[in-house]
């Protein structure tokens, strides 16, 4: 089969690959229908992800079709259309029991599809723990709709679900990327009363503003000023913090108002700056780390229902085979290329 594969330090190849076989009896292999690429992928190639291991197949979002389980699996069954989740976790151990699945203590836990072991950016994947790492998609839901659950979609409604947003608040996103646009999406199903949108790529400011009329557009230089007239309190309610860029952090703490919340779903080059005297008296609550991708099947139940629908992030499609020209217009951000959509099955 073809894997698109991470070769060494600034270099992907696609090669051909055998096809997984079970490993273990809590396993699924997968034929990829689907798959997608994410900025963590790009962190890989660049050589900023040191757990990454060479060799392996990159990718880890994506959906596709069961063809076949090991013993110990009794979710899913060969044929089943399926969600593939990013995070692999056991089910059983203390975080896991609790919600906190991205800490799962398995050796495979967290993050390794695509990192530590062998992704979906081919034509076959294996999937450690699939009673948990595997998501039924319902039948009225198609794949394109479904591409993003595993991972970016989850992301936006795991912060969502971490922020406390009630109705008739004041949300401040900042970063119009894909995270960030989940993160609208889910954010919009709470019925907040204004949500302000801060990007500065223009060309991301007008696809918000495009689908999301309703929605406040702007920039960083003008954000507080924006936030201040939007919001009845001094600030946002909430602030989600997706854009990771130097100023950034510190501009979504100037924006909160006192006692807000502030999630912080950004990955950072750097450390970031906390200046508690400067923050005295605001009583903020910060909220950080990585996405626990335990709510696929709510996410899938509210795209069947029309409540949630990523595909306008789908800008581009691209066959496997053609994955390589996929990735530059990906970490180019040309042609107002927000994700692709990699066919798996050419």
């Amino acid at each position: 089969m073809l894997a698109y594969t991470y070769v060494d330090k600034g270099r992907f190849e696609l090669l051909d690959k055998p096809r997984p076989t079970i490993a273990d009896d809590r396993d699924a292999i997968v034929r990829v229908t689907l798959a997608s690429i994410c900025t963590s992928d790009l962190h890989i190639k660049h050589g900023s992800l040191p757990r990454a291991v060479p060799g392996i197949t990159v990718g880890h979002e994506m959906v596709g079709v069961v063809e076949e389980v090991g013993t110990g699996v009794s979710s899913v069954d060969p044929g089943d259309r399926v969600v593939v989740n990013v995070e692999t976790f056991c089910g059983h151990c203390y975080f896991c029991r609790h919600g906190y699945v991205n800490n799962c203590t398995d050796p495979n836990g967290g993050w390794a599809l695509g990192c530590r072991i062998d992704g979906g950016q081919a034509g076959y994947v294996r999937v450690p723990y699939a009673d948990c790492g595997l998501t039924p998609i319902p039948p009225s839901v198609t794949d394109e709709q479904a591409l993003f659950v595993g991972d970016v979609l989850a992301t936006g409604f795991w912060a969502v679900r971490i922020s406390e947003l009630r109705p008739l608040d004041t949300v401040l996103i900042i970063g119009a990327g894909p995270t960030g646009i989940c993160t609208l999406l889910c954010a919009l199903l709470k019925g907040p009363r204004r949500i302000v949108v801060c990007e500065n790529d223009p060309v991301r400011r007008r696809f918000v503003a495009s689908r999301w009329p309703h929605v406040v557009v702007t920039d960083s230089a003008s954000c507080q000023a924006c936030v201040l007239a939007e919001s009845e309190h001094g600030g946002a309610d909430v602030v989600f913090e997706v854009a990771g860029g130097a100023d950034t952090f510190r501009l979504a703490w100037q924006c909160a108002r006192p006692n807000a919340v502030v999630t912080v779903v950004a990955l950072y080059d750097g450390p970031q700056v906390l200046p508690l005297p400067e923050m005295y008296g605001k009583n903020l609550t910060f909220k950080t780390g990585g996405v626990d991708g335990c709510d696929c099947a709510e996410i899938l139940r509210l795209i069947a229902e029309g409540q949630l629908d990523a595909t306008p992030l789908i800008t581009h499609r691209f066959a496997l085979s053609d994955i390589g020209r996929a990735y530059s217009l990906f970490e180019s951000h040309a042609d107002g290329v927000m994700k692709v959509a990699v066919d798996c099955s050419r």
